[in-house]
């Protein structure tokens, strides 16, 4: 019986010594949580003033509002009698955890924030990364998404384009063409390329500037390898490098151009 009322002495000490002290740290984190609610909302008027995307802008408010809370707890705990070093180790075993286990993420989120911030491409815009191709549709503060002609969904990561070359094919307003066919030795280079860019000028995107450049880039075997590059704006690219391919090889066929197979040195024709 001594030693319970022993122990409701204590507690009743410890009570009359931190109920002053808890009311007053309740009082603190009321009035500034209200506050920092306040500093927030302005830094976020700040930062859409100073034409920060709005993709950004979000994750930089919630960073300066974490950051600002813990260090009022760090302030409230030292007022109600908390040892601020055990507060202190507490918070950055946390921290380390979490970085940890997030390295990724964080890394994707680093990345995004420079993505958002010098754009490098823009939505909509046609974009290379490594080998994949497509239009951008969404640019985020993790990933990039980017859909293929194919219909595909490709949901880039962001630190796997600023650690790559990306080429952006919409930043000129248009993009040139990749086209290779080939011509017998035998043939009229001059004629072939007359026949070449008559099968282009029928196809209406094609941009007639800058024209199209036409040359022999390489010889083998068999043929003489022809390099045909006409521009186009990038939303036409596919519609205009399958028509080119069409109309060159019924150009080919109507004018008795002949190929070389590459089973052997004879020469067959070629059929619409």
């Amino acid at each position: 019986m001594n030693k319970i009322t022993e122990y409701l002495e204590i507690a009743q000490e410890k009570i009359i010594f931190f109920a002053p002290k808890i009311l007053l740290a309740i009082a603190i984190l009321w009035i500034c949580f209200k506050i920092i609610k306040k500093l927030v909302k302005l830094f976020g008027s700040t930062l859409e003033k100073g034409g920060i995307s709005a993709n950004i802008r979000p994750f930089l408010m919630s960073i300066v509002s974490v950051t600002l809370k813990v260090l009022l707890l760090i302030v409230v705990a030292g007022i109600v009698g908390i040892e601020l070093t055990i507060f202190a180790t507490i918070i950055a075993a946390s921290v380390f955890a979490i970085g940890m286990s997030l390295q990724g993420s964080l890394g994707n989120f680093a990345s995004g924030l420079i993505v958002l911030s010098l754009k490098p491409y823009h939505v909509d815009d046609w974009i290379q990364i490594d080998d994949k191709f497509g239009k951008v549709e969404e640019i985020g503060v993790f990933n990039t998404v980017v859909v293929t002609p194919g219909r595909k969904t490709l949901i880039i990561p962001n630190s796997k384009i600023t650690s790559n070359v990306v080429t952006n094919y919409s930043n000129k307003g248009m993009v040139r063409l990749e086209i290779d066919v080939t011509m017998p030795y035998e043939e009229s280079f001059p004629k072939v390329k007359k026949i070449i860019l008559e099968a282009l000028s029928t196809i209406p995107h094609i941009l007639s500037e800058p024209q199209p450049e036409i040359g022999i880039e390489n010889f083998d075997s068999h043929n003489v390898q022809i390099a045909v590059r006409p521009y186009a704006k990038p939303n036409d690219y596919w519609e205009v490098i399958f028509a080119a391919h069409e109309n060159i090889k019924k150009a080919f066929s109507e004018n008795g151009i002949k190929v070389a197979y590459s089973e052997g040195v004879e020469f067959g024709s070629i059929g619409e």
